[in-house]
């Protein structure tokens, strides 16, 4: 079978791959992107834009049965939640974005959109379907996917990934989330808001074990007030009928468990490298499967560039375009940028979110810095008084000798926005007082960020 030849092959419809793809037609090359599923990858269609929206119908339901906090009545007992129509309004958003990002490439000029799964038959040339296309650019933009994990009783039982929640049709009369982290948390809240009883069951000792103590309390009095429920230092986990529901095992030996009508299994995520042929092409991957690269996206085999969240260098939609002006900026720009230039930077869409950039107090404290510290409760923040939503804090960290923020956490009201005015000063290396020595609008969350840089003490 002969080869066709192309300048530029793209794998993966997700964040970084239509990206590359514009950009290489803009260069005059000509290009395939090969997607085997749904166009936008995980973000649009089972990740960012689905998950954000029904957060936001989880917001609405919360605040409507608040109403007499702010003045008005409602019948709680009238409040009911359908939630077929929570996932239409989900599927109807998906489906614009969906086809935004199709109709975006199809008419990319020089562009070739093809419908497939791609493998690898030569270092160089990708199967597909009946065709072999070959290129000296090959961008690998495969994913990820939830990973199952090996609990005893797990394959006995029918389980939900962070797909097939949002799926449902009905809201779960009783939630129990295997997994205290990020995507967990963020089912959990919004699945308890629509009405579930939701216990979340974790191994560690508390959530969110890769943050701070202070950062991992908050989220977890957050939740509480709402009525999550939590079983941490399940060390023996496991799954197993009871009756129609499932029971989940936490505690080691003899014991009932937690029984709840669904289980979610939030426990991580993996690439989607198995079924690509990479060791024909001599791509090296690492014991998890994700693909080893450089500093600027390439794999060892030249001319390939494995980007996003199959690369294990972030797994964010933000590092995934990242990702994706780093390989453009080395290959047509003469720009040199690295994944090493980046600041780390996330958010946990609970409701208030937290907003992470930088370094926790414990990574401040191992780097062997002078570290000013800072942190003030959100009760102090006028606007979160008048929102009603005076939950969290936020917190600073700078070198006290350059003067430059090292790291910050706000959990709160719109602390996944204000967290950027911080961010911004960190990746312009400018001083903090580039920010404490700045006027900002009343009455707003961001106007108490000056206030909070103005009482840095040395870090205890």
């Amino acid at each position: 079978m002969d080869s066709e030849s192309f300048d530029a092959i793209i794998v993966g419809a997700g964040q970084a791959g239509p990206a590359i793809a514009a950009r290489c037609s803009r260069e005059g090359l000509k290009t395939a992107i090969i997607e085997r599923h749904h166009f936008g990858g995980t973000c649009v269609n089972v990740g960012c834009i689905p998950t954000k929206t029904l957060v936001a119908s989880a917001r609405a339901v919360r605040l409507a049965q608040r109403g007499a906090e702010f003045g008005f009545d409602v019948d709680v007992d009238g409040l009911r939640v359908d939630m077929a129509r929570v996932i239409a309004r989900k599927d109807g958003i998906v489906m614009k974005s969906r086809e935004g990002v199709e109709s975006w490439l199809r008419g990319l000029k020089g562009t070739e959109v093809i419908a497939g799964h791609a493998r690898f038959v030569a270092p160089a040339t990708l199967a597909i379907g009946g065709r072999r296309l070959t290129a000296p650019r090959i961008f690998l933009n495969v994913g990820g996917r939830a990973s199952r994990p090996k609990l005893p009783g797990v394959d006995d039982v029918p389980t939900l990934d962070n797909i097939s929640i949002m799926e449902l049709q009905a809201v779960p009369e009783h939630l129990v989330v295997v997994g205290g982290s990020y995507i967990g948390l963020e089912f959990a809240h919004l699945m308890r808001r629509l009405g579930a009883e939701v216990t979340v069951v974790e191994r560690s000792a508390r959530l969110l074990p890769r943050e701070d103590q202070d950062v991992s309390d908050g989220v977890r009095a957050i939740l509480e007030a709402e009525g999550v429920r939590f079983e941490l230092g399940a060390e023996c986990l496991s799954l197993a009928r009871a009756g129609k529901d499932i029971r989940v095992g936490a505690a080691c030996g003899a014991g009932q468990g937690i029984t709840g009508s669904h289980a979610l299994l939030a426990v991580g995520r993996q690439p989607n490298t198995d079924d690509l042929g990479l060791d024909v092409a001599g791509i090296r991957m690492d014991e998890r499967g994700y693909i080893v690269v450089d500093d600027q996206c390439r794999t060892n085999v030249d001319g390939i560039w494995a980007v996003g969240d199959c690369n294990g260098r972030g797994a964010f939609t933000h590092t995934a375009w990242n990702d994706h002006e780093i390989v453009v900026a080395n290959l047509f720009d003469n720009d040199p940028r690295r994944i090493s230039d980046r600041i780390p930077c996330y958010a946990l869409f609970i409701d208030p979110a937290l907003g992470r950039i930088g370094m926790t107090d414990s990574e401040a404290r191992a780097s062997g810095r002078r570290v000013l510290h800072a942190k003030m409760p959100m009760q102090r923040v006028g606007r979160a008084r008048e929102a009603g939503e005076t939950q969290g804090f936020m917190k600073v960290l700078v070198d006290a000798d350059s003067q430059r923020l090292l790291g910050a956490a706000i959990l709160g009201l719109n602390g996944d926005e204000v967290i950027h005015g911080l961010l911004d000063v960190m990746a312009a290396d400018q001083p903090y007082t580039a920010i404490s020595r700045t006027m900002h609008i009343h009455p707003t969350v961001s106007e108490l960020v000056p206030t909070l840089l103005q009482q840095l003490e040395p870090m205890a």
